[in-house]
């Protein structure tokens, strides 16, 4: 352990700790607690993974299912659901980390019903997720989350030309569909041969850094996420003085360099918010990495193009709309930035070798 690690955790617990995690000790839900903890205390992934084994993503994957099975005893789950996802299940609740409280709960109970496998889970959040921005429930579809399944399976189906691909969808949906009127609304669909195009949810504005930019422009940060809206008030609007692009500010703050990008350099009043792609809408899990996403604060009409941050349950959320929200837009997402990606990072650790 480094100099320089925070003292929250002696030498002696973190020993114990590392020991829990090397021989598998506990449940998963322990072993995402330790690396946790471990964490907190300083401790790289790096570090973790020579000292237990837990490989970076395995360690990301137990800390976040830890905190979504933490999230359900809080709601009152009962002894069976939790011992089911004890069962080890820390794939099929990390797929729920993007759902509130009460629907993580409601997803349990239907995955343990229906036995998913986290294939199955991570549609099941995801429908969910996407059901919950109606302003009101789609005709014949509940809010219960089986019926959110299968309004998605519904809508899919409409859209396919192809017999099988469209009858393997309307299979799923009665699976899944939880209210009458929901399943009466799939069935229709094995006489309705009607194809409806389904609208498509925008691609996410990523970018990935190569080449330095030659005027970056200079965007306060608000912090890491989870965020509340209270945290991107507080910050001040940055003046920009030309040419150069100088900023002038007081008191305490961070700011990122974002190069000069003409979607950058359109933004009235941007700034930056740090988290970990895998908090992104419809992100690829597997590729986890840290990312600066701009938002312009001065951006808050809807449109179907963008994505928006707004607010879900106290905290800040990154959002499409496939119709104007209910509720108020803070800001809309400029650019997603990834960090410039070094080919060979160990060579760089090396010193210069050279032939006699």
């Amino acid at each position: 352990m480094s100099e320089n690690h925070p003292s929250q955790l002696s030498e002696e617990t973190a020993q114990a700790l590392l020991l829990q995690l090397r021989r598998k000790e506990g449940t998963w839900v322990d072993w995402g607690k330790a690396c946790h903890q471990l964490q907190k205390a300083g401790y790289l992934t790096a570090q973790i993974f020579e000292e237990t084994g837990f490989e970076g993503s395995q360690q990301n994957l137990v800390i976040v299912a830890a905190q979504v099975y933490e999230s359900l005893t809080n709601v009152g789950a009962s002894e069976e659901l939790l011992s089911y996802c004890r069962g080890p299940r820390s794939d099929v609740l990390y797929e729920f980390r993007i759902l509130s409280q009460s629907q993580r709960l409601a997803a349990a109970e239907l995955a343990m019903e229906k036995r998913l496998e986290f294939d199955e889970a991570k549609d099941l959040a995801r429908a969910i997720k996407q059901f919950s921005r109606f302003s009101r429930s789609p005709e014949g579809f509940s809010s219960d989350p089986g019926d959110a399944v299968a309004y998605q399976c519904w809508q899919r189906a409409r859209s396919k030309k192809d017999l099988q691909a469209r009858s393997r969808l309307i299979a799923k949906g009665l699976r899944f569909a939880q209210s009458s009127t929901a399943r009466e609304r799939i069935e229709q669909l094995l006489s309705d041969f009607t194809v409806v195009s389904a609208q498509r949810a925008p691609l996410l504005p990523f970018y990935r850094l190569q080449e330095e930019e030659q005027i970056p422009r200079v965007i306060p940060v608000a912090g890491e996420m989870p965020l509340t809206p209270k945290d991107i008030e507080a910050i001040a609007r940055v003046e920009e003085i030309k040419p150069f692009g100088m900023v002038q500010y007081s008191g305490s703050g961070a700011y990122v360099p974002v190069p000069g990008w003409q979607a950058v350099l359109r933004a009235k009043d941007p700034i930056a918010l740090f988290c970990n792609s895998d908090r992104l809408p419809d992100a690829e899990v597997r590729s986890f990495e840290r990312v600066a996403v701009v938002v312009d604060r001065d951006a808050k009409e809807w449109d179907a193009n963008s994505y928006f941050l707004v607010e879900q349950e106290g905290e800040l959320d990154i959002q499409w709309f496939p119709e104007a929200p209910k509720f108020p837009i803070l800001g809309q997402v400029i650019v997603i930035l990834r960090p410039k990606r070094i080919l060979d990072e160990d060579n760089l650790m090396e010193p210069w070798q050279m032939d006699d």
